[in-house]
C-alpha cells in the first residue's frame, strides 16, 4: 500500500473517532451507545495499527537533562 493510501485511512479513522465521539455526547439508548462505544475501539484500534505499519519508528525523550547535543564526531 502506498503512502498516500495509508495517510488517507488515518484520515478516515481520525474522522470517524472524531464522530463517533461526538455521538456519545448525544442521547442514546444503551444499545446505541453499546454499539458506537465498540466501534469507537475499533477504530482505534485500526488507526494504531495502520500508524504503527506506516511509522514503523518511535521518539523517545530525553531522561533527564534536556536534549542530547551532537558529538564533535557527528559535527566533523
Amino acid at each position: 500500500m502506498m503512502i498516500d493510501e495509508k495517510l488517507a485511512r488515518l484520515r478516515t479513522h481520525g474522522n470517524n473517532i472524531g464522530r463517533y465521539r461526538r455521538l456519545l455526547s448525544t442521547q442514546l439508548t444503551d444499545c446505541e451507545r453499546e454499539f458506537i462505544e465498540k466501534r469507537l475501539s475499533e477504530e482505534r484500534s485500526a488507526m494504531e495499527s495502520l500508524a504503527a505499519s506506516t511509522f514503523p519508528f518511535t521518539l523517545q525523550t530525553p531522561a533527564r537533562g534536556g536534549y542530547a547535543t551532537p558529538t564533535a564526531e557527528a559535527v566533523r
